[in-house]
C-alpha cells in the first residue's frame, strides 16, 4: 500500500509538471511573422534594410530568397508554398507579406491557390498588378527572354497574362509605388506617369485597402527609409500614414 501511494504521488507530480511545460510551451502573445519578396533580378540582399528595420520593429522576419530569372511563376509559387510550411503557417502566428515588384504578383497567387490561414496583411512595393508595358514590347525578342526569363515574359498587360487573371484583393493590402524613373528608356514605353518599370495606374489592385504614391523609383523603393516607415505603419494599423505622399502627377 505504501509503495503505491508513492507511485500514485509521483505519477500525479510528472503528470503536473508535464502540463506545466506543456503550458509554458505556448506562446502567450501571439507571434507577427513578416517574409520579404524581392523583386525580378534581384536578391535577398536588396530587402535587407527592410528586414534590419522590421525586426527593429519587433517582426520576426523571414528574406526569401528565389531564383527569379529560371522559372515560371507557378513554380516559384509552389517553392514559396513549400517554404511556409517549413516556416511561417504555425498556429499563434500572424503571417504578413511585404514585398516587391513580381514579390507581390507570387503573393496574389499563392493567396488564391492556397490562401495562409493565418494571413495578415499584405504591403506591396511597386507591383505589376495590371502588368507592365515593358513586358509587352519586349516579349518577342527571344534575347531577353534568355537574360530576364520565364516569369517575366508572363507580366504583360493583356488580359492572358498571369497579373490579370488572379482575382481582386480580399485581404488587407497596402500599394506603394513610385513616380520617379532611372530608367528613361523603359519609361518611354510606358504611357502615363511611371517609376521607371510599372506605370503607376498599373500597379493598384480592386479590393485595395490603401495606396500611396511616393517619389522613389523602382529600383530603390524597398530602400528609401521613407517608404519603410509606411510600411510598418501598415502592418501596425492597417493603413498608410501618408507623411511624404507625393500626387501621382508629379513630373517623372
Amino acid at each position: 500500500m505504501k509503495y503505491k501511494q508513492i507511485f500514485l504521488h509521483t505519477a500525479l507530480i510528472f503528470l503536473i509538471i508535464g502540463s506545466s511545460y506543456s503550458l509554458a510551451a505556448e506562446p502567450m502573445d501571439k507571434t507577427e511573422a513578416v517574409v520579404l519578396l524581392h523583386g525580378l533580378g534581384r536578391t535577398a540582399k536588396s530587402m535587407a534594410y527592410m528586414e534590419e528595420r522590421l525586426m527593429a520593429a519587433g517582426y520576426t522576419v523571414y528574406n526569401y530568397d528565389y531564383e527569379s530569372r529560371k522559372h515560371e511563376i507557378k513554380y516559384l509559387v509552389d517553392d514559396l508554398q513549400e517554404f511556409l510550411e517549413a516556416c511561417c503557417l504555425r498556429k499563434g502566428t500572424s503571417l504578413h507579406f511585404v514585398t516587391h515588384s513580381l514579390g507581390g504578383i507570387l503573393v496574389r497567387a499563392l493567396i488564391e491557390e492556397k490562401r495562409p490561414e493565418n494571413l495578415g496583411r499584405v504591403v506591396m512595393l511597386s507591383p505589376p498588378n495590371k502588368g507592365s508595358e515593358v513586358a509587352d514590347y519586349i516579349k518577342d525578342y527571344s534575347l531577353f527572354k534568355d537574360i530576364l526569363g520565364p516569369a517575366y515574359m508572363q507580366l504583360g498587360t493583356d488580359l492572358d497574362s498571369m497579373p490579370n487573371r488572379l482575382g481582386p484583393a480580399d485581404f488587407e493590402l497596402g500599394v506603394i509605388t513610385g513616380n520617379r524613373t532611372i530608367d528613361p528608356i523603359s519609361s518611354l514605353i510606358i504611357p502615363g506617369v511611371d517609376d521607371g518599370k510599372v506605370a503607376v495606374e498599373k500597379t493598384k489592385l480592386e479590393g485595395m485597402t490603401d495606396f500611396l504614391v511616393m517619389p522613389v523609383s523602382h529600383a530603390y523603393i524597398m530602400q528609401k527609409p521613407e517608404v519603410v516607415d509606411e510600411v510598418i505603419y501598415f502592418l501596425q494599423q492597417g493603413r498608410f500614414n501618408r507623411k511624404k505622399e507625393t500626387s501621382p502627377e508629379d513630373p517623372k
